[in-house]
C-alpha cells in the first residue's frame, strides 16, 4: 500500500536515534566581531569560528561552520540541521528550556576605561571614591557601580556612546562597560586613541551573566561531553590562549 506523501518526505525529530556523525556542523553569525563575522574578502572568521575548528581538529573530525539568523540557530538544532551553535550565547534559563550547553568556555568581564595619560586611580571602591563614573542608563554596569562604588560620582548617560563621549571630553573620570566593546573602542578609530582600559576586570555573574558556552541540542549528552572535552584539550594545548591574544591583544578577560 502507497505510503503517505509526509511520511516518505518526514524530517528527522530532535528524539530521533542520533546517526553516526561523520562531519561537525556549527553554526554561528557573521555580525559579532570579533566573535564571529565576516573579513573585508567575505571570509567567515572570528574567536568562536577559529575556536570551532580547533575542537573539531581535537575531535579528529571534519568541520562545517554555517551562517544562520540568530533567531534560527536554536531552531536548527532541533531540526538536526546543525550539531552545535557557538555564536555569543550566554547560559540562562531561558535558553535551557530550549538547548543544553556545554561548560562555560569564556567569561565577558566588566571592565573600566580611562583617558590615556591620566592619573592612575587604584581601580577599587576606595580608591575611586569622589571619582565620577560614567555608565549607560538602565544597564547592569549601572546597577554594579550604583552597588559596590557607592561613594564615587555616578554619571548616567542614556547610551553607551554619551557616555565615551562624556569621557573624551574630560566630564567624566572614568567610565564602566562591557570589557569586549570597551576594548574594541579603545583600539578602535571611533575612540582617536583617548583612551585605554584601567585596572582588571570584574566577574559577577549576577550582573554580567553566566559566560559563553556552545549550545547542543536538548539531552545530547554524548555530543555535549565530546565537547567539553575538546575545549579541555584545546585549553591544554595553549591553542585557546593563542587565539585570546589574537582576537583580544588587550587580555579584557
Amino acid at each position: 500500500m502507497p505510503q503517505p506523501m509526509a511520511q516518505l518526505s518526514r524530517q528527522p525529530e530532535a528524539t530521533d536515534p542520533p546517526e553516526r556523525r561523520v562531519v561537525l556542523r556549527f553554526v554561528t553569525t557573521n555580525d559579532f566581531p570579533p566573535f564571529n563575522f565576516e573579513d573585508e574578502d567575505g571570509v567567515l572568521t572570528g574567536f568562536n569560528v577559529d575556536l570551532a575548528r580547533a575542537i573539531c581538529l581535537e575531535l579528529n573530525m571534519p568541520c562545517d561552520v554555517s551562517v544562520r539568523p540568530w533567531e534560527q540557530l536554536f531552531g536548527a538544532l532541533a531540526r538536526r540541521q546543525a550539531d552545535a551553535v557557538i555564536a555569543g550565547h550566554i547560559v540562562t534559563a531561558s535558553a535551557l528550556a530550549s538547548v543544553d550547553f556545554t561548560d562555560r568556555y569564556l567569561h565577558t568581564p566588566g571592565r573600566f576605561a580611562g583617558r590615556r595619560g591620566s592619573p592612575d586611580f587604584e581601580i577599587t571602591p576606595d580608591g575611586l571614591e569622589g571619582v565620577r563614573i560614567g555608565v549607560a542608563r538602565g544597564t547592569t554596569h549601572e546597577a554594579y557601580v550604583q552597588a559596590f562604588f557607592r561613594g564615587s560620582v555616578i554619571e548616567s548617560f542614556e547610551s553607551q556612546e554619551l557616555a565615551r563621549e562624556a569621557l573624551m571630553q574630560r566630564k567624566v573620570d572614568l567610565i564602566f562597560d562591557d570589557g569586549i566593546s570597551l576594548n574594541l573602542w579603545t583600539n578602535g578609530t571611533l575612540s582617536k586613541e583617548c583612551c585605554e582600559i584601567k585596572g582588571g576586570p570584574f566577574f559577577e555573574p549576577k550582573y554580567f551573566g553566566d559566560g559563553l558556552a556552545i549550545a547542543v541540542a536538548k539531552n545530547d549528552r554524548a555530543l555535549r561531553a565530546e565537547l567539553n572535552e575538546a575545549l579541555r584539550r584545546v585549553r591544554a594545548s595553549g591553542r585557546f590562549e593563542e587565539l585570546l591574544l589574537r582576537y583580544f591583544p588587550d587580555r579584557v578577560f
